[in-house]
Protein backbone atom coordinates (compact mmCIF):
# COMPACT_ATOMS: atom_id res chain seq x y z
CA UNK A 1 0.00 0.00 0.00
CA UNK A 2 1.32 3.23 -1.03
CA UNK A 3 0.85 6.43 0.61
CA UNK A 4 -0.07 8.85 -2.19
CA UNK A 5 -2.70 6.40 -3.36
CA UNK A 6 -6.59 6.62 -3.21
CA UNK A 7 -6.05 3.07 -1.34
CA UNK A 8 -3.87 4.05 1.28
CA UNK A 9 -6.47 7.58 1.98
CA UNK A 10 -9.73 4.44 2.47
CA UNK A 11 -7.46 3.29 4.94
CA UNK A 12 -6.29 5.91 6.70
CA UNK A 13 -8.77 7.93 7.03
CA UNK A 14 -11.26 5.67 9.27
CA UNK A 15 -8.17 4.82 11.16
CA UNK A 16 -7.52 8.83 11.71
CA UNK A 17 -10.94 8.49 12.76
CA UNK A 18 -10.79 5.92 15.01
CA UNK A 19 -7.86 6.88 17.02
CA UNK A 20 -9.29 10.49 17.99
CA UNK A 21 -12.85 8.92 18.70
CA UNK A 22 -12.76 5.27 20.42
CA UNK A 23 -9.26 5.85 21.10
CA UNK A 24 -9.79 8.92 23.70
CA UNK A 25 -11.51 6.12 26.04
CA UNK A 26 -8.48 4.49 26.77
CA UNK A 27 -4.63 4.89 25.72
CA UNK A 28 -4.09 0.95 25.43
CA UNK A 29 -7.66 1.21 22.75
CA UNK A 30 -5.83 3.65 21.18
CA UNK A 31 -2.74 1.82 20.91
CA UNK A 32 -4.62 -1.61 20.19
CA UNK A 33 -6.47 0.52 17.34
CA UNK A 34 -3.20 1.66 15.94
CA UNK A 35 -1.33 -2.18 15.99
CA UNK A 36 -4.57 -3.67 14.07
CA UNK A 37 -4.15 -0.88 11.73
CA UNK A 38 -0.69 -1.78 11.53
CA UNK A 39 -0.55 -5.02 10.54
CA UNK A 40 -3.41 -4.42 8.26
CA UNK A 41 -1.27 -2.51 6.15
CA UNK A 42 1.41 -4.56 6.38
CA UNK A 43 -0.44 -7.61 5.46
CA UNK A 44 -1.78 -6.13 2.12
CA UNK A 45 1.19 -7.52 1.01
CA UNK A 46 1.47 -10.76 2.55
CA UNK A 47 -0.98 -11.52 5.68
CA UNK A 48 2.04 -14.45 6.27
CA UNK A 49 4.30 -11.93 7.41
CA UNK A 50 2.18 -10.48 9.99
CA UNK A 51 2.91 -13.29 12.22
CA UNK A 52 7.17 -12.56 11.52
CA UNK A 53 6.46 -8.79 12.72
CA UNK A 54 4.75 -10.54 15.96
CA UNK A 55 7.23 -13.38 16.37
CA UNK A 56 10.29 -10.91 16.22
CA UNK A 57 8.58 -7.94 18.55
CA UNK A 58 8.08 -11.36 20.84
CA UNK A 59 11.60 -12.27 20.54
CA UNK A 60 12.85 -9.42 21.59
CA UNK A 61 10.66 -8.33 24.31
CA UNK A 62 11.33 -11.51 25.95
CA UNK A 63 14.85 -11.39 25.38
CA UNK A 64 15.17 -7.51 26.73
CA UNK A 65 13.28 -9.20 29.88
CA UNK A 66 15.92 -11.04 29.98
CA UNK A 67 18.44 -8.75 30.14
CA UNK A 68 16.52 -5.97 32.18
CA UNK A 69 16.31 -9.21 35.18
CA UNK A 70 20.05 -9.89 35.08
CA UNK A 71 21.22 -6.24 34.90
CA UNK A 72 19.19 -5.61 38.30
CA UNK A 73 20.57 -8.63 40.00
CA UNK A 74 24.19 -6.93 38.78
CA UNK A 75 24.76 -9.41 36.34
CA UNK A 76 26.48 -9.92 32.96
CA UNK A 77 23.53 -8.94 30.48
CA UNK A 78 26.03 -9.85 27.01
CA UNK A 79 25.30 -13.38 26.54
CA UNK A 80 21.21 -12.64 26.12
CA UNK A 81 22.14 -9.84 23.99
CA UNK A 82 24.23 -11.67 21.77
CA UNK A 83 21.18 -14.45 21.67
CA UNK A 84 18.62 -11.17 20.76
CA UNK A 85 21.28 -9.65 18.10
CA UNK A 86 21.72 -13.06 17.19
CA UNK A 87 18.02 -14.05 16.58
CA UNK A 88 17.19 -10.46 14.46
CA UNK A 89 20.31 -11.46 12.31
CA UNK A 90 19.68 -14.76 11.73
CA UNK A 91 16.10 -13.51 10.48
CA UNK A 92 17.41 -10.94 8.54
CA UNK A 93 19.75 -12.84 6.90
CA UNK A 94 17.62 -15.96 6.30
CA UNK A 95 15.30 -13.93 3.99
CA UNK A 96 17.68 -11.62 2.78
CA UNK A 97 20.84 -13.25 2.32
CA UNK A 98 20.31 -16.84 1.70
CA UNK A 99 19.69 -16.82 -1.99
CA UNK A 100 23.24 -14.95 -2.18
CA UNK A 101 25.14 -17.12 -0.11
CA UNK A 102 24.16 -20.02 -1.68
CA UNK A 103 24.90 -18.93 -5.60
CA UNK A 104 28.10 -17.10 -4.56
CA UNK A 105 29.53 -20.56 -2.53
CA UNK A 106 27.41 -22.45 -5.71
CA UNK A 107 29.91 -20.26 -8.06
CA UNK A 108 33.17 -20.63 -5.48
CA UNK A 109 32.63 -24.13 -6.19
CA UNK A 110 32.16 -24.30 -9.89
CA UNK A 111 35.38 -22.75 -10.09
CA UNK A 112 37.50 -24.92 -8.13
CA UNK A 113 36.08 -27.83 -10.63
CA UNK A 114 33.92 -28.74 -7.27
CA UNK A 115 30.35 -28.38 -9.18
CA UNK A 116 27.71 -29.52 -6.78
CA UNK A 117 23.82 -28.73 -6.49
CA UNK A 118 23.50 -26.79 -3.11
CA UNK A 119 20.04 -26.51 -2.24
CA UNK A 120 18.08 -23.47 -3.54
CA UNK A 121 14.74 -22.58 -1.54
CA UNK A 122 13.26 -19.47 -3.08
CA UNK A 123 12.50 -17.12 -0.18
CA UNK A 124 10.05 -13.91 -0.18
CA UNK A 125 11.83 -10.74 0.80
CA UNK A 126 9.20 -9.40 3.27
CA UNK A 127 8.62 -5.75 2.75
CA UNK A 128 10.78 -3.39 5.33
CA UNK A 129 12.75 -6.17 6.70
CA UNK A 130 15.94 -4.48 7.57
CA UNK A 131 13.54 -1.69 8.77
CA UNK A 132 12.14 -3.33 12.02
CA UNK A 133 15.04 -6.17 12.45
CA UNK A 134 17.47 -2.69 13.02
CA UNK A 135 14.88 -1.49 15.54
CA UNK A 136 14.39 -4.45 17.37
CA UNK A 137 18.54 -4.92 17.56
CA UNK A 138 18.78 -1.09 18.97
CA UNK A 139 16.35 -1.54 21.59
CA UNK A 140 17.74 -4.66 23.10
CA UNK A 141 20.91 -3.03 22.78
CA UNK A 142 19.32 0.23 24.62
CA UNK A 143 17.97 -2.10 27.92
CA UNK A 144 21.77 -3.63 27.99
CA UNK A 145 23.39 -0.06 28.03
CA UNK A 146 20.64 1.02 30.23
CA UNK A 147 19.64 4.01 27.39
CA UNK A 148 15.86 2.89 27.61
CA UNK A 149 13.63 0.90 29.97
CA UNK A 150 12.22 -2.47 29.00
CA UNK A 151 8.56 -1.76 27.00
CA UNK A 152 5.69 -3.21 27.68
CA UNK A 153 4.52 -6.27 25.22
CA UNK A 154 1.90 -3.69 23.80
CA UNK A 155 4.13 -0.92 23.11
CA UNK A 156 7.23 -2.55 21.58
CA UNK A 157 4.71 -4.64 19.28
CA UNK A 158 3.40 -1.10 18.08
CA UNK A 159 6.90 0.58 17.85
CA UNK A 160 7.72 -2.16 15.26
CA UNK A 161 4.91 -2.60 13.55
CA UNK A 162 3.68 1.28 13.33
CA UNK A 163 2.81 1.75 10.09
CA UNK A 164 3.81 5.07 9.37
CA UNK A 165 7.92 4.39 9.70
CA UNK A 166 7.30 0.28 9.12
CA UNK A 167 8.19 0.16 5.59
CA UNK A 168 11.00 2.76 4.65
CA UNK A 169 11.65 4.06 8.20
CA UNK A 170 12.97 6.81 9.73
CA UNK A 171 14.06 4.07 12.37
CA UNK A 172 12.52 5.43 15.59
CA UNK A 173 14.18 4.42 18.69
CA UNK A 174 12.29 2.57 21.50
CA UNK A 175 13.43 6.10 23.63
CA UNK A 176 12.35 8.38 21.32
CA UNK A 177 8.69 6.55 20.78
CA UNK A 178 7.88 4.48 23.66
CA UNK A 179 7.40 7.41 25.71
CA UNK A 180 5.17 9.11 23.67
CA UNK A 181 2.78 6.01 24.27
CA UNK A 182 2.54 6.10 28.41
CA UNK A 183 -0.14 8.82 27.21
CA UNK A 184 -2.89 9.93 25.52
CA UNK A 185 -1.49 12.62 22.88
CA UNK A 186 -2.64 16.00 22.17
CA UNK A 187 -3.19 17.13 18.43
CA UNK A 188 -2.24 20.36 18.15
CA UNK A 189 -3.46 23.03 15.38
CA UNK A 190 0.27 23.41 14.69
CA UNK A 191 0.88 19.69 14.44
CA UNK A 192 -2.24 19.77 11.71
CA UNK A 193 -0.28 22.30 9.63
CA UNK A 194 3.28 21.18 9.57
CA UNK A 195 1.54 17.43 8.92
CA UNK A 196 -0.40 18.72 5.91
CA UNK A 197 2.85 20.94 4.56
CA UNK A 198 4.57 17.70 5.24
CA UNK A 199 2.30 15.22 3.55
CA UNK A 200 1.79 17.51 0.20
CA UNK A 201 5.35 18.68 0.14
CA UNK A 202 5.88 14.68 0.30
CA UNK A 203 3.31 14.11 -2.68
CA UNK A 204 4.93 16.65 -4.94
CA UNK A 205 8.15 15.09 -4.41
CA UNK A 206 7.25 11.49 -4.81
CA UNK A 207 4.31 12.19 -7.67
CA UNK A 208 5.50 14.37 -10.14
CA UNK A 209 9.40 14.57 -9.71
CA UNK A 210 10.86 10.70 -8.20
CA UNK A 211 8.21 8.66 -10.43
CA UNK A 212 8.42 10.69 -13.63
CA UNK A 213 12.25 10.24 -13.43
CA UNK A 214 12.23 7.16 -12.49
CA UNK A 215 10.18 5.68 -15.13
CA UNK A 216 10.70 7.84 -18.24
CA UNK A 217 14.46 8.20 -17.97
CA UNK A 218 16.31 6.46 -15.17
CA UNK A 219 14.68 3.46 -15.70
CA UNK A 220 15.24 2.68 -19.34
CA UNK A 221 19.06 4.09 -18.98
CA UNK A 222 20.17 2.01 -16.44
CA UNK A 223 18.11 -0.71 -17.96
CA UNK A 224 20.66 -1.00 -20.83
CA UNK A 225 23.31 1.75 -20.68
CA UNK A 226 24.75 0.45 -24.30
CA UNK A 227 21.76 1.22 -26.06
CA UNK A 228 21.73 5.57 -24.84
CA UNK A 229 23.67 8.73 -26.13
CA UNK A 230 26.15 10.14 -23.46
CA UNK A 231 24.04 12.96 -22.96
CA UNK A 232 21.09 10.69 -21.80
CA UNK A 233 23.48 8.41 -19.18
CA UNK A 234 24.84 12.19 -17.81
CA UNK A 235 21.00 13.08 -17.68
CA UNK A 236 20.68 9.17 -15.89
CA UNK A 237 22.96 9.67 -13.57
CA UNK A 238 21.99 13.19 -12.45
CA UNK A 239 18.59 12.48 -12.48
CA UNK A 240 18.87 9.32 -10.52
CA UNK A 241 20.31 11.29 -7.43
CA UNK A 242 17.07 14.27 -7.87
CA UNK A 243 15.06 10.91 -8.02
CA UNK A 244 16.34 8.87 -5.26
CA UNK A 245 16.61 12.15 -2.56
CA UNK A 246 13.49 13.49 -3.60
CA UNK A 247 11.73 9.20 -3.58
CA UNK A 248 12.98 8.62 -0.25
CA UNK A 249 13.09 12.28 1.58
CA UNK A 250 8.89 12.31 0.32
CA UNK A 251 8.46 8.93 2.28
CA UNK A 252 9.83 10.05 5.38
CA UNK A 253 8.16 13.48 4.98
CA UNK A 254 5.09 12.09 4.56
CA UNK A 255 5.85 9.42 7.72
CA UNK A 256 6.45 12.43 9.83
CA UNK A 257 2.71 14.45 8.83
CA UNK A 258 1.11 10.76 9.37
CA UNK A 259 2.76 10.30 12.88
CA UNK A 260 1.88 13.72 13.78
CA UNK A 261 -1.92 13.28 12.08
CA UNK A 262 -1.92 10.57 15.27
CA UNK A 263 -0.56 12.68 17.63
CA UNK A 264 3.23 11.32 17.52
CA UNK A 265 6.67 12.77 16.92
CA UNK A 266 9.65 11.22 14.44
CA UNK A 267 12.43 12.88 14.20
CA UNK A 268 13.91 14.54 10.75
CA UNK A 269 15.42 12.29 8.65
CA UNK A 270 17.41 14.18 5.25
CA UNK A 271 18.69 18.03 5.72
CA UNK A 272 19.27 18.54 2.75
CA UNK A 273 22.18 15.87 1.55
CA UNK A 274 23.52 17.60 -1.27
CA UNK A 275 24.51 20.48 0.45
CA UNK A 276 27.41 18.83 2.44
CA UNK A 277 31.30 19.52 1.58
CA UNK A 278 32.52 16.80 3.09
CA UNK A 279 31.20 12.76 3.19
CA UNK A 280 30.92 13.14 6.62
CA UNK A 281 28.98 15.95 6.58
CA UNK A 282 26.85 14.10 3.94
CA UNK A 283 26.54 11.43 6.44
CA UNK A 284 24.70 13.58 9.00
CA UNK A 285 22.27 14.89 6.42
CA UNK A 286 21.49 11.62 4.83
CA UNK A 287 18.89 9.28 5.86
CA UNK A 288 20.12 10.65 9.28
CA UNK A 289 18.23 7.58 11.51
CA UNK A 290 19.96 5.13 9.56
CA UNK A 291 23.77 6.64 10.06
CA UNK A 292 23.05 7.46 13.58
CA UNK A 293 22.31 3.30 13.70
CA UNK A 294 25.33 2.86 12.37
CA UNK A 295 27.26 5.60 14.22
CA UNK A 296 25.73 4.74 17.94
CA UNK A 297 25.94 1.17 17.61
CA UNK A 298 28.05 -0.16 15.09
CA UNK A 299 30.78 2.24 14.77
CA UNK A 300 31.30 3.00 18.32
CA UNK A 301 31.02 -0.66 19.20
CA UNK A 302 33.96 -1.67 16.87
CA UNK A 303 35.76 1.07 18.75
CA UNK A 304 35.05 3.91 17.06
CA UNK A 305 37.78 6.98 17.06
CA UNK A 306 39.64 5.17 19.94
CA UNK A 307 43.42 4.57 18.98
CA UNK A 308 45.46 4.90 16.19
CA UNK A 309 44.08 6.84 12.91
CA UNK A 310 44.62 3.48 11.08
CA UNK A 311 42.17 1.67 13.43
CA UNK A 312 39.74 4.64 13.12
CA UNK A 313 39.67 3.89 9.25
CA UNK A 314 39.18 0.14 9.87
CA UNK A 315 36.28 0.92 11.73
CA UNK A 316 34.57 3.45 8.96
CA UNK A 317 35.33 0.84 5.98
CA UNK A 318 34.29 -1.88 7.98
CA UNK A 319 30.67 0.31 9.11
CA UNK A 320 30.49 1.64 5.15
CA UNK A 321 30.81 -1.45 4.06
CA UNK A 322 28.25 -3.33 6.17
CA UNK A 323 25.73 -0.55 6.07
CA UNK A 324 26.23 -1.24 2.11
CA UNK A 325 25.26 -4.90 2.87
CA UNK A 326 22.15 -3.59 4.88
CA UNK A 327 20.47 -2.77 1.34
CA UNK A 328 20.72 -6.03 -0.41
CA UNK A 329 22.71 -8.68 -1.03
CA UNK A 330 24.45 -7.54 -4.21
CA UNK A 331 28.26 -6.88 -5.05
CA UNK A 332 26.84 -3.18 -6.44
CA UNK A 333 25.87 -2.32 -2.64
CA UNK A 334 29.22 -3.54 -1.23
CA UNK A 335 31.24 -1.31 -3.62
CA UNK A 336 29.09 1.74 -3.25
CA UNK A 337 29.76 1.06 0.88
CA UNK A 338 33.13 0.66 -0.05
CA UNK A 339 33.66 3.80 -2.11
CA UNK A 340 31.77 5.27 1.17
CA UNK A 341 33.72 4.13 3.58
CA UNK A 342 37.62 4.80 1.70
CA UNK A 343 36.01 8.55 1.42
CA UNK A 344 35.68 9.26 4.84
CA UNK A 345 38.62 7.59 5.28
CA UNK A 346 40.82 9.74 3.05
CA UNK A 347 38.69 12.19 4.71
CA UNK A 348 40.19 11.81 8.47
CA UNK A 349 43.35 11.25 6.54
CA UNK A 350 43.48 14.44 5.13
CA UNK A 351 42.50 16.03 8.04
CA UNK A 352 45.46 14.53 10.30
CA UNK A 353 48.18 15.04 7.76
CA UNK A 354 47.47 18.07 5.98
CA UNK A 355 50.28 20.17 5.73
CA UNK A 356 50.17 23.54 7.76
CA UNK A 357 49.35 26.42 5.80
CA UNK A 358 47.73 24.73 2.74
CA UNK A 359 44.47 26.12 1.91
CA UNK A 360 41.36 24.13 2.00
CA UNK A 361 38.93 24.18 -1.08
CA UNK A 362 36.90 26.78 -1.04
CA UNK A 363 33.12 25.49 -0.13
CA UNK A 364 31.31 25.55 -3.33
CA UNK A 365 33.86 23.91 -4.90
CA UNK A 366 34.16 21.48 -1.78
CA UNK A 367 30.37 20.83 -2.25
CA UNK A 368 30.46 20.24 -5.86
CA UNK A 369 33.45 17.47 -5.53
CA UNK A 370 31.17 15.34 -2.33
CA UNK A 371 27.76 15.69 -4.86
CA UNK A 372 29.65 14.34 -7.84
CA UNK A 373 31.46 11.24 -5.72
CA UNK A 374 27.43 10.94 -4.60
CA UNK A 375 26.83 10.90 -7.71
CA UNK A 376 29.21 7.74 -8.44
CA UNK A 377 28.31 5.95 -5.85
CA UNK A 378 24.62 6.76 -6.55
CA UNK A 379 25.11 4.32 -9.98
CA UNK A 380 26.83 1.07 -8.49
CA UNK A 381 23.89 1.27 -6.00
CA UNK A 382 21.23 1.43 -9.02
CA UNK A 383 22.47 -0.52 -11.50
CA UNK A 384 21.25 -4.19 -11.35
CA UNK A 385 24.01 -5.97 -11.54
CA UNK A 386 27.77 -5.24 -11.52
CA UNK A 387 28.71 -6.08 -14.75
CA UNK A 388 26.14 -3.56 -15.58
CA UNK A 389 27.35 -0.37 -13.68
CA UNK A 390 30.77 -0.94 -15.10
CA UNK A 391 29.37 -0.88 -18.65
CA UNK A 392 27.70 2.20 -17.39
CA UNK A 393 30.74 3.98 -16.61
CA UNK A 394 31.78 2.58 -20.10
CA UNK A 395 29.29 4.15 -22.14
CA UNK A 396 29.48 7.18 -19.74
CA UNK A 397 33.15 7.63 -20.63
CA UNK A 398 32.60 6.90 -24.63
CA UNK A 399 29.76 9.16 -24.55
CA UNK A 400 28.14 8.79 -27.88
CA UNK A 401 26.34 12.26 -29.54
CA UNK A 402 22.79 12.26 -29.64
CA UNK A 403 19.86 12.43 -27.35
CA UNK A 404 16.65 10.30 -26.63
CA UNK A 405 15.71 10.16 -23.51
CA UNK A 406 16.57 13.59 -22.14
CA UNK A 407 14.09 15.80 -23.33
CA UNK A 408 13.33 19.39 -21.97
CA UNK A 409 11.05 18.34 -19.07
CA UNK A 410 12.61 15.33 -18.05
CA UNK A 411 15.90 17.80 -17.76
CA UNK A 412 13.32 20.76 -16.04
CA UNK A 413 12.53 18.27 -13.52
CA UNK A 414 16.07 17.29 -12.47
CA UNK A 415 16.24 21.40 -12.48
CA UNK A 416 13.01 21.16 -10.15
CA UNK A 417 14.62 18.34 -8.15
CA UNK A 418 16.93 20.14 -6.93
CA UNK A 419 15.69 23.42 -6.40
CA UNK A 420 13.29 21.31 -3.90
CA UNK A 421 16.21 19.87 -2.57
CA UNK A 422 18.19 23.61 -2.02
CA UNK A 423 15.01 25.29 -0.82
CA UNK A 424 15.73 27.22 2.83
CA UNK A 425 15.48 24.38 5.95
CA UNK A 426 13.26 26.86 7.49
CA UNK A 427 10.50 26.87 4.62
CA UNK A 428 8.39 24.51 5.35
CA UNK A 429 8.69 25.02 9.23
CA UNK A 430 7.91 29.01 8.76
CA UNK A 431 4.86 27.89 5.94
CA UNK A 432 3.40 25.66 8.57
CA UNK A 433 3.08 27.96 11.57
CA UNK A 434 1.64 30.92 8.51
CA UNK A 435 -0.95 28.16 7.66
CA UNK A 436 -1.32 27.21 11.53
CA UNK A 437 -3.20 30.39 11.68
CA UNK A 438 -5.97 29.90 9.42
CA UNK A 439 -9.33 28.81 10.10
CA UNK A 440 -10.26 25.33 9.93
CA UNK A 441 -12.49 25.11 7.29
CA UNK A 442 -9.89 27.01 4.99
CA UNK A 443 -6.95 24.91 5.86
CA UNK A 444 -9.21 21.50 5.06
CA UNK A 445 -10.05 23.59 1.66
CA UNK A 446 -6.51 24.09 0.93
CA UNK A 447 -5.03 21.20 1.77
CA UNK A 448 -7.82 19.04 -0.61
CA UNK A 449 -7.27 21.76 -3.57
CA UNK A 450 -3.79 21.27 -3.15
CA UNK A 451 -3.48 17.48 -2.94
CA UNK A 452 -6.08 17.67 -6.53
CA UNK A 453 -3.33 19.88 -8.26
CA UNK A 454 -0.63 17.77 -7.48
CA UNK A 455 -2.94 14.74 -8.82
CA UNK A 456 -3.59 16.52 -11.60
CA UNK A 457 0.46 17.46 -12.32
CA UNK A 458 1.28 14.05 -12.09
CA UNK A 459 1.83 11.62 -14.81
CA UNK A 460 0.61 7.83 -15.29
CA UNK A 461 1.05 5.61 -12.27
CA UNK A 462 3.12 6.46 -8.92
CA UNK A 463 6.26 3.87 -8.80
CA UNK A 464 6.90 2.13 -5.65
CA UNK A 465 9.15 3.54 -3.30
CA UNK A 466 13.17 2.66 -3.37
CA UNK A 467 13.81 1.98 -0.13
CA UNK A 468 10.56 -0.64 -0.16
CA UNK A 469 12.97 -3.28 -1.37
CA UNK A 470 15.22 -2.71 2.02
Amino acid sequence: MLFPTLDFAIFFLPVLILVWTAGQASNEWRKIILLLASWVFYGVWDWRFVALLIASAAINWSIAARIDARLARDQAAQPWLAIGVAANLAILGWFKYYGFFVTEVAGVLAGLGWSRDLPVIEVILPVGISFFTFQGMSYLIDVARRDTRPATFLDLTLLMSFFPHLVAGPIVRASHLVPQFASKPRLTRGMVASAIILIIWGLFKKTVVASELSVALVDKVFFDPSAQTGLDLLAGAYGYAVQIYCDFSAYSDMAVGLAALLGYRFPRNFLSPYRAASLQDFWRRWHISLSNWLRDYLYISLGGSRGSIWFLCRNLMITMLLGGLWHGAKWTFLIWGALHGGVLAMERLWRQWRPAGWPTLPAPLAVLMIFHIVVVGWIFFRADTLAGALDYFVQLWAFRPGVALASPLLVGLIGVGMAIHFTPPNLLPAMARRVATWPAPVLGLAAAGAVLLIDAMRFEGVAAFIYYQF
